[in-house]
């Protein structure tokens, strides 16, 4: 009989077991088998706990998302003002957060990209998380501009913060998250700038 209490922990550790098989062999290679070894349990604990492989790879994309939304959300909780610079500057450090830019979560990342094209149930998980970031940033901008500059201006930086990850995540010695912060945050300063916007002059970053 399991003991009370372990099943959150048992699924903890079967999805941090799949993010090592992608990161050592990508998703192609990760079987239940190599999973469960990674994790030190028996196949039969996946199927138990998430009805097999699939229902392991979505828990694992949903638990990047999590991350990924609370440590945005940590920042802006301590923001010291409200001002849209503000909450889209933490928007952009959370994006590049260490529970999103290490080696096992961009592997697991850039092969739920891959994935996404061809298995509806990533798919919806990643236009989910588009849809926030565009939605997160467009309202921000809106405080500041018309409603059509506010909205391009969210599609540019969601596409900038998407790009410096993708091009970091795909380079040998991996994602070089503070220059892709800097050059995100530049970006941002560009665009507040073209619309003759000036940052808080709390702002900092």
């Amino acid at each position: 009989m399991p003991k009370v209490g372990m099943e959150p922990i048992r699924r903890q550790q079967l999805i941090k077991a799949t993010m090592a098989s992608i990161d050592e062999v990508g998703l192609a290679e990760t079987t239940v088998m190599r999973i469960a070894r990674h994790a030190g349990v028996s196949a039969g604990i996946i199927s138990h706990y998430f009805g097999g492989k699939d229902g392991l790879l979505e828990a694992t994309m949903r638990q990047i998302l999590t991350d990924l939304t609370d440590a945005v959300a940590v920042r802006r909780h301590a923001l010291k003002d409200s001002s849209p610079r503000a909450h889209i500057g933490a928007i952009i450090e959370g994006n590049f957060d260490r529970t999103q830019v290490t080696g096992p979560a961009a592997k697991t990342w850039l092969a739920f990209w891959a994935s996404s094209m061809h298995k509806p149930m990533l798919q919806r998980l990643q236009n989910v998380n588009d849809r926030r970031l565009y939605a997160n940033l467009c309202h921000q901008f809106r405080r500041i501009m018309t409603h059509s500059d506010a909205r391009n201006a969210a599609r540019g930086l969601a596409a900038m913060i998407d790009g410096l990850w993708l091009r970091g995540a795909l380079t040998p010695k991996g994602l070089d998250a503070e220059e892709a912060r800097l050059l995100a945050h530049s970006y941002l300063d560009q665009l507040f700038a073209h619309h003759g916007c000036l940052p808080h002059a709390s702002d900092t970053y």
